[in-house]
C-alpha cells in the first residue's frame, strides 16, 4: 500500500480546527512573559528591514504575525486551520491571512524577504523537513532570512484530548544542531542559534530553540 507523504496534514488541520478558540484564549498573550522570544523576533524584523514581504507560516491565531506587523514588518500569515484563521482575521482585521500548506506555497520563486516558522514545523515528520526547508528557500529572495523556532529535545510530546476535545497530536522536539544541518543542506547559510532553558512558570518542559538562517545573496557581476 502506498502512503500519501502529506497524510500528516489532515490530522494536524483537524486538531487545530477543534481547539482553535480554546487555544487562542489560553495563549492570548504568548509573548508577554517571554522577553528572549520577543528579542529574537525583533532581531529578525531588523534583519529583514524594509526589504520586502515576510510570511508567518503556520501562524495559528496570528499573534506572532501581529507582533511583527507592530514592529513595522510587511507580514502576512498562512495556516492549515480555517478555525485558527478565523481567530486571526477577527483579531487582526488589518492584516492578511491565507489558508494553505507550508509544503506547497502559492508564492512565486524568490519573492519574500523573510519566512517565519514559529513552532510550526513541529508536526512535519523528520523525513519531510528537507522538502519543507527547500520550499522555504524557494520563496525567499537572495539574501532573505528564515527564522525557525521549536522545542529542543528527542522525545515528542503527545497531547490527548486537549480542552476535552476528542483529538490528539504529536509535537515533535528536535535537536538544534540537526535542524542546522538540514538548513545548510537545503542551501541556507547559518546566521544565529539560541537555545534557552524551559521556564517552568510558563508551563514549559523542554528547552526552546531559535535558529536564523539566510539564503545566500546573488554574487556581484564581477564575481559570477
Amino acid at each position: 500500500m502506498t502512503t500519501n507523504p502529506t497524510d500528516f496534514l489532515t490530522p494536524t488541520r483537524t486538531f487545530y480546527d477543534a481547539i482553535a478558540e480554546d487555544y487562542a484564549e489560553l495563549f492570548r498573550e504568548p509573548l508577554a512573559d517571554r522577553p528572549l522570544d520577543r528579542a529574537v523576533l525583533t532581531a529578525f524584523a531588523e534583519l529583514v528591514g524594509d526589504g520586502g514581504e515576510v510570511a508567518d507560516l503556520g501562524c495559528g491565531p496570528g499573534r506572532v504575525t501581529a507582533y511583527l506587523a507592530a514592529l513595522g514588518t510587511d507580514v502576512f500569515g498562512l495556516d492549515l486551520s480555517a478555525s485558527m484563521l478565523a481567530v486571526a482575521r477577527r483579531e487582526n482585521p488589518g492584516l492578511r491571512f491565507e489558508q494553505g500548506s507550508m509544503l506547497e506555497l502559492d508564492v512565486p520563486d524568490g519573492t519574500l524577504a523573510g519566512v517565519v516558522s514559529w513552532y510550526s514545523s513541529i508536526h512535519t515528520p523528520m523525513d519531510r523537513l528537507p522538502s519543507l526547508f527547500t520550499e522555504f528557500r524557494r520563496v525567499l529572495a537572495p539574501g532573505g532570512h528564515l527564522l525557525v523556532a521549536f522545542q529542543a529535545g528527542d522525545e515528542p510530546l503527545r497531547l490527548e484530548r486537549p480542552f476535552g476535545h476528542p483529538v490528539s497530536l504529536d509535537f515533535e522536539r528536535r535537536r538544534p544542531e540537526r535542524i542546522g544541518e538540514l538548513l545548510t543542506a537545503a542551501g541556507f547559510t547559518p546566521h544565529s542559534q539560541m537555545v534557552r532553558e524551559p521556564d517552568e512558570t510558563l508551563g514549559e518542559s523542554a528547552p526552546q530553540a531559535f535558529l536564523i538562517a539566510r539564503k545566500p545573496a546573488l554574487p556581484a557581476p564581477h564575481e559570477a
